[in-house]
């Protein structure tokens, strides 16, 4: 492995760790011998994750994320075991899928307070944390191509994205003074989740659509953080790595008849 053994020692904050991206993360992390807070709603699902990870230190702590209370007591929680962590992966997000005309209020406030208030108000709880330790760290910010690529059914999900974007680089340039670095990084498309699932059509279609022709794999995604929490990201700061096979960039239906190959 690229970062085997980088993170020996290192304490690791894996937000939406149940989730497929989340259990990703928290694997590579654990590869690389970092020890790791995993957090998420289910404590019982948590507890499964830990228990399948060999090694002491780990920590599992359920909380709710669209309460501030109860992130506040997450944050109390891993200062009292671990004082600041190392690094912060903020990956917890929603994607539920409604056209304007049609979406709730508190849906509508449900998708900005997991996708961009909890990174907010972890962000700040933990580059605290750091500053008193004066120790430095890494925040990653798990963003998505839907930030600057809108799509039908999403917009809310494709806007607090843009804005999650926005606040990374406020964060960058606010906390660069203290050795805190923030990133975000992009990853690609993937068959959906148990909280947000895709039908079939839509998981064919999209990867049909995707340039390099495949979904995201783990590799792609743990080793885009992986970099940006290392020694070789220790210069990068403020930016957003995307790693979707070019998915963002265009579509690469057509809408003529090709002559011919070049």
């Amino acid at each position: 492995m690229q970062f085997a053994h980088e993170f020996r020692g290192k304490k690791v904050i894996v937000t939406g760790a149940c989730g497929i991206i989340g259990g990703w993360i928290a694997d590579g992390f654990y590869e690389a011998g970092a020890t790791l807070c995993l957090t998420d709603r289910d404590q019982a699902k948590l507890d499964a994750m830990l228990a399948e990870r060999g090694g002491g230190g780990h920590l599992a702590i359920a909380a709710d994320l669209r309460n501030a209370a109860s992130m506040k007591a997450f944050a109390d929680k891993v200062a009292a075991e671990w004082g600041a962590p190392d690094v912060v992966v903020n990956n917890a997000g929603i994607y539920p899928s409604a056209f304007l005309l049609d979406m709730q209020v508190d849906d509508w406030d449900a998708v900005f307070d997991v996708n961009l208030r909890a990174p907010f108000v972890l962000s700040q709880l933990f580059a605290k944390r750091m500053i008193a330790a004066g120790q430095g760290g890494s925040i990653v910010n798990i963003s998505s191509g839907a930030s600057r690529k809108m799509r039908t059914t999403v917009v809310p999900y494709c806007t607090s994205k843009t804005a999650l974007d926005r606040l990374t680089k406020g964060f960058a340039l606010e906390l660069a003074e203290y050795g805190i670095r923030v990133n975000a990084v992009e990853p690609g498309f993937m068959a959906g989740s148990a909280v947000s699932p895709l039908p079939d059509e839509h998981v064919s279609a999209a990867i049909a659509s995707i340039p390099l022709g495949r979904p995201s794999s783990p590799k792609d995604v743990v080793g885009a953080v992986l970099y940006l929490c290392s020694d070789a990201g220790a210069y990068v700061t403020g930016a957003t790595l995307t790693v979707d096979g070019g998915n963002s960039i265009g579509t690469k239906a057509v809408y003529q008849a090709k002559k011919k190959a070049l």
